[in-house]
């Protein structure tokens, strides 16, 4: 999974009533399913006296990972709706909880499906979408002599890295999964693969 993706930027919420229930839209960055559902658990936490806790996301692990669940809404009103926004602006590692306090009268399940879907599309505006390119991240250990060079590649490169000048010289690289293994290639050639390279 090397190209770039749409994802949220940073956590959103947004909230609104409609007929006397009040949503509330919660939505944030999850790059594992792990991460996705520690936060569906978090707002399930604080927000365990609504009436549903609806959660949606979209996963790019391996496989891809898409979830939903109607929270003990009518079949189809909830999750289906919520995960369909996200499905329709195309973002991934993603993860969306609506809160609903019920406020004593139905609303159906047209009525249910709209509220749901605009829960989490105010979410997604209040959170901002990004172009996000996968990224992977290595260390280089060297010793002295090879550090200036391997410096300069990474420097000319215009990766983000980190030094530390200990008993070796260690980097720590970001990069794009794209750019990853040429460079890895170019530091083994520039020290005649004196360079230890590990997380990869």
């Amino acid at each position: 999974m090397t190209d770039s993706y749409r994802t949220v930027a940073e956590r959103g919420e947004a909230r609104f009533e409609v007929r006397g229930s009040e949503f509330i839209g919660h939505v944030a960055p999850a790059t594992t399913t792990e991460a996705a559902e520690a936060f569906v658990t978090e707002i399930e936490g604080a927000y365990d006296d609504a009436t549903h806790n609806v959660p949606a996301y979209r996963v790019r692990s391996d496989p891809f990972r898409e979830y939903s669940s109607d929270d003990g809404e009518p079949s189809g009103s909830a999750g289906k709706p919520a995960l369909n926004v996200l499905q329709q602006r195309e973002i991934e590692n993603v993860v969306a909880v609506v809160t609903r306090y019920y406020g004593g009268t139905n609303l159906g399940v047209g009525g249910l499906a709209r509220a749901y879907s605009r829960a989490v599309k105010d979410g997604v505006d209040a959170a901002g979408v990004v172009e996000e390119v996968p990224h992977e991240t290595f260390s280089v250990t060297v010793e002295y002599d090879d550090s200036g060079s391997v410096r300069g590649l990474l420097e000319s490169a215009g990766v983000e890295f980190d030094a530390a000048y200990e008993a070796d010289v260690r980097f720590e690289v970001r990069v794009t999964v794209a750019e990853g293994a040429a460079l890895r290639d170019e530091i083994r050639s520039a020290t005649s693969g004196r360079a230890d390279i590990e997380g990869y």
